[in-house]
């Protein structure tokens, strides 16, 4: 039998990798998307092929691989050109991520996709899960952890999918606003949950 397959996503300092930490140390396997992401563009792939046919060799460094900064700069700043580079990675990462998880024969398999609204079709999960923390929280950790001002905290979360475009998404949501040990309380009892569905389907 197939492992139990969660897609977990949330906004920017929603506490995804506290979530995936604890759910690491439970005993969950995490396939991230975003080193798969790092993975599918690494010097010698078909998806760093595609990127240089599409916007030229002046995206790579010097040794060859991606300069994620400039690149990241450039779509930022360009909306097609963001729409052409995710037409190009996304299905990729969809891909392995697909891969990774059918080859894990049974317990639970957990997706960390940071953009998985933006990215879509995960639709052959069997749960998706938010990360939830309200927009002021975000704005207050993102100052704190990233040492930015308000002003770009709200740029970083209005940049990505609004927070109720997420939660229609998922399945189940675990609240993020409070102290650690909260959290670590929610995701042990969401695994307690999926263990148990685990063992009914």
């Amino acid at each position: 039998m197939a492992a139990y397959t969660i897609a977990l996503s949330g906004g920017v300092a929603s506490g995804k990798t506290a979530v995936t930490d604890r759910l690491r140390e439970l005993g969950a396997t995490i396939l991230d998307a975003d080193q798969v992401s790092r993975d599918v563009v690494a010097p010698g792939t078909p998806g760093l092929a595609d990127i240089v046919k599409t916007f030229g060799a002046r995206v790579l460094q010097a040794d060859g691989s991606l300069d994620r900064r400039a690149m990241r700069e450039r779509i930022f700043a360009d909306a097609e050109a963001r729409r052409a580079l995710e037409a190009i990675v996304h299905p990729r990462v969809r891909a392995a991520l697909k891969a990774g998880a059918e080859a894990v024969a049974e317990g639970i398999v957990v997706l960390a996709i940071p953009l998985l609204v933006e990215s879509g079709h995960y639709d052959w999960v069997d749960r998706t899960v938010m990360v939830d923390a309200r927009t002021a929280t975000q704005e207050a950790r993102l100052m704190q952890r990233d040492r930015v001002d308000a002003g770009l905290a709200r740029k970083m979360i209005a940049a990505q999918a609004p927070r109720s475009r997420r939660l229609a998404i998922a399945d189940e949501v675990i609240r993020n606003d409070d102290s650690l040990d909260a959290l670590r309380n929610r995701v042990d009892a969401a695994w307690s949950n999926w263990r148990s569905l685990t063992r009914t389907r």
